[in-house]
């Protein structure tokens, strides 16, 4: 499993490097870990290729896939695919608007795929 995530990550490096001079390829790498009070659940460790540009003058987008390795506590880490795509926009010069839809897969073909959203508002001062 961390083999599988070095080798996914090495990957997407690999993808990014040649296009370069190209606007917009990136690599994101983010973990994410849960609590219940102070009981640790887990981690999710995301490992993405993306790819993000302006739309217009005031908004931008992005798209991002790759791999997740989720390693809930106590239990055998799985690596699933997993996504997320997303929207800015300025709605003035100190108010910005985001969303974000995600999905992760499961290891488990009998397990449902996992969806999320998330919104918000950021005021900048």
């Amino acid at each position: 499993m961390i083999k599988t995530a070095i080798a996914t990550l090495a990957a997407a490096a690999a993808v990014v490097a040649p296009s370069a001079a190209l606007a917009g390829p990136y690599v994101n790498v983010e973990a994410n870990s849960g609590f219940t009070g102070s009981d640790y659940t887990g981690t999710t460790t995301d490992f993405h290729v993306g790819y993000e540009a302006p739309l217009g003058d005031s908004a931008a987008w992005y798209v991002q896939a790759g791999a997740s390795v989720v390693s809930p506590d106590g239990a055998a880490s799985d690596t699933v695919p997993s996504g997320k795509a997303g929207l800015s926009v300025a709605a003035t010069e100190r108010l910005g608007i985001y969303g974000e839809v995600s999905f992760v897969g499961s290891g488990d073909s009998s397990v449902d795929r996992g969806y999320g959203t998330k919104a918000g508002v950021k005021y900048s001062f």
